[in-house]
């Protein structure tokens, strides 16, 4: 089999798995060879190797044969070329003493590359404090937010700078299902002490996605184990997830308590500002790969206004507009993105009632729908119904008087005093901000 088909097939692989499982698994893989039925494929690590195998390998194959190539079975072997790399990971330097691809990291990842504004400003000041290698006062930093927002990324360009400036310390970076497959792999091999050796000598670890741990009893038990050891013995860890500590179900107490004991970082919904950044960006990223293309005012700001979700269908909008404009040599103008991404702004475009906002706001503050809208003024009953009000005014076109009508009949006044104090409570209690994010995700889904 040539190189060329070989990249094919890499290139179909990406496309039913994704960037990003992409470039944690396929991307390192190199092809062996293909002898008797049977194709070889050179991973970096053992650990990558066995993965691979284990979740992708009917998918490889499958993609092989349709490459018309007559393969049966697949081998994996770590590549001789690379085995002091494979060392240091397992060893585990996993960023600084690697590349980065070895290390699952996305070279585009970088502070860079990260549009810095309101909603994220000290999730981005705390990530450079813990990326210049030195002693902090926080550990661990927990940071959290909804999908899109930035969490991974800020991961990621930690472990690159810490790579750079700090070639000196060994540094882990992966995912909270990586670790599982770990924790299964070496219990399952009866390797636990080389496990406990690996995970217990890193100078700064990071997980990401740490919700995916709940529930996993025994996988939790040896990361509880794992944090204090490394904690205790003054090395920094750097965790993400999609929710605050306290907000994952089937954390175990313990845990979670351990997670709030560090610094605990919200990145917010994105506004409209900080989208037009990250717009303005990849715009200017992209001018140089598609030479020629022009694109009229008021488009950036047209997307930003219209795509509020996040910044990764964000970004992929405007890819898709580059790509589209290139192949059929127009302008990037407010008809061809309109005709372009009808579907994605379509998504965007659904719509919330006030009705639906009140039965979701009562549901989740225990409450019943009935006092939600009723006269009583206590303070369990009001400050919910503030925040369904709040949530009413940003998520619907309803006016004032109109929200107050649908609330019990009253007056545009009391609906502008409750907006106004849930955005002052947003301001100054953390709690209070991740209910109403909480909530608008739930009614946004």
């Amino acid at each position: 089999m040539t190189n060329d088909t070989w990249a094919r097939v890499m290139g179909a692989l990406k496309e039913v798995l994704g960037a990003n499982s992409f470039s944690n698994w396929i991307e390192p893989l190199e092809f062996g060879g293909l002898a008797g039925g049977v194709a070889t494929l050179n991973a970096p690590t053992t650990f990558i190797g066995n993965y691979v195998k284990q979740n992708f390998s009917d998918l490889i194959i499958h993609k092989l044969r349709e490459a018309d190539q007559n393969v049966d079975r697949l081998s994996f072997a770590v590549s001789g070329e690379r085995r002091a790399a494979t060392k240091d990971v397992q060893t585990p330097a996993t960023a600084p003493r690697s590349d980065t691809s070895q290390a699952g990291l996305d070279k585009r990842f970088t502070f860079e590359t990260f549009v810095v504004g309101k909603p994220n400003e000290l999730a981005h000041a705390a990530a450079r404090r813990v990326a210049e290698g030195g002693p902090v006062s926080f550990n661990p930093l927990f940071l959290y937010g909804g999908v899109g927002l930035g969490k991974t990324h800020l991961m990621h360009a930690i472990a690159h700078e810490l790579r750079n400036q700090s070639p000196h310390m060994n540094v882990l970076y992966l995912s909270a299902e990586q670790f599982m497959y770990r924790f299964i792999t070496a219990l399952r091999d009866r390797k636990m002490m080389d496990f406990k050796d690996l995970f217990r000598s890193v100078d700064i670890l990071m997980v990401d996605d740490v919700q995916f741990l709940a529930g996993k009893d025994s996988t939790q038990e040896e990361f509880f184990h794992t944090f204090n050891a490394l904690v205790d013995a003054g090395k920094q860890i750097i965790i993400s997830a999609d929710r605050a500590p306290g907000e994952i179900k089937d954390l175990e107490e313990r845990i979670k308590s351990r997670l709030q004991c560090g610094l605990v970082v919200d990145l917010h919904p994105t506004d409209y500002e900080l989208r037009l950044g990250v717009l303005q960006a990849k715009a200017e990223a992209y001018a140089p790969m598609y030479p020629g293309i022009q694109m009229a005012d008021g488009v950036l700001e047209f997307l930003a206004h219209r795509i509020s979700t996040n910044v990764r269908v964000l970004e992929g909008a405007l890819t898709r507009l580059f790509a589209f404009a290139s192949l059929v040599g127009r302008e990037i103008n407010l008809e061809l993105t309109q005709d372009c991404l009808a579907d994605v702004l379509k998504a965007s475009d659904r719509k919330v009632t006030v009705e639906e906002i009140q039965r979701k706001v009562s549901e989740h503050y225990n409450i019943r729908l009935s006092d939600m809208i009723g006269p009583k003024r206590v303070r369990t009953l009001a400050r919910p119904r503030q925040i369904a009000m709040y949530l009413a005014k940003n998520m619907t076109s309803r006016s004032l008087p109109e929200i107050g009508r649908r609330f019990g009949g009253r007056d545009h006044t009391t609906v502008m005093h409750g907006v106004k104090k849930i955005e002052e409570l947003k301001a100054i209690d953390s709690q209070m901000a991740d209910d109403v994010e909480l909530l608008r995700r739930a009614l946004s889904e």
